[in-house]
């Protein structure tokens, strides 16, 4: 796995930085703005944030003295094409071919019961 996925998959890792990141889902939120939803110090969330961008998972944008913090989902979608997608596929082509099969098999049980 090429090492920004890892760094993503270990930002994801935390249910604070996951939080942080459905916080970011609705809007952008300065840094201050996102520690007044938590129960931790300012300091703490700036060290999440910190990783959440190292990651790539947050963009920050400086206005004056405030920090503004934004949403990056690509990474998120890289892990879903990489990771998910195949596996979503595999099972909706087996879900699939078993209801074809119900269907084979209940349109053969009503007509052997005429």
């Amino acid at each position: 796995m090429d090492a920004d996925l890892e760094a993503v998959w270990k930002a994801l890792a935390d249910p604070t930085r996951r939080k942080i990141l459905d916080l970011l889902r609705d809007r952008p939120r300065t840094t201050t703005g996102i520690a007044a939803a938590f129960p931790v110090s300012r300091f703490a969330v700036m060290k999440h944030l910190r990783i959440l961008e190292r990651a790539g998972l947050v963009l920050v944008e400086r206005r004056g003295r405030e920090r503004w913090n934004h949403l990056n989902a690509v990474p998120i979608r890289r892990i879903y094409e990489r990771w998910i997608r195949g596996y979503a596929d595999r099972w909706a082509t087996s879900l699939l071919g078993l209801k074809r099969h119900v269907e084979r098999v209940s349109a053969q049980k009503g007509r052997e019961s005429r």
